[in-house]
């Protein structure tokens, strides 16, 4: 009986970490990505539940939307959207580790991306 619990459990186990494999979002959830380099930077949070928040800080500003994987692209559908930000915004969709830094192009305008661990 205990052999087919601990086989059960790694069977159960090793699913969930496969689907964290296929999940290209999976180190985003629970963490935050700071983007810089534009007018004003933001944090964005993404949830398991294909929702998100993106917060500017610095101007006490708030947007919420969800988002889903399409064709390689991370694509955004904002509740309201920012002022020159278009609705839906698609940016390739990558994976990230937390403490990744990387460029990421939209709107014609670079912008600086850095995953930290937890909700800033």
């Amino acid at each position: 009986m205990r052999s087919i619990l601990l086989a059960a459990s790694l069977i159960a186990l090793s699913a969930s970490t496969a689907f964290a494999a296929d999940d290209v979002m999976a180190n985003y959830y629970g963490n935050t990505v700071i983007a810089s380099g534009g007018m004003v930077d933001t944090h964005s949070y993404y949830n398991a539940d294909h929702t998100f928040t993106v917060k500017a800080p610095a101007v006490g500003m708030e947007f919420k939307g969800t988002w889903k994987i399409e064709g390689g692209n991370l694509c955004r559908t904002y509740d309201s959207p920012p002022p020159g930000i278009s609705n839906p915004l698609c940016t390739p969709a990558e994976a990230h580790k937390v403490g990744d830094t990387w460029t990421m192009s939209a709107n014609g305008k670079s912008r600086t991306l850095t995953l930290l661990k937890g909700v800033q």
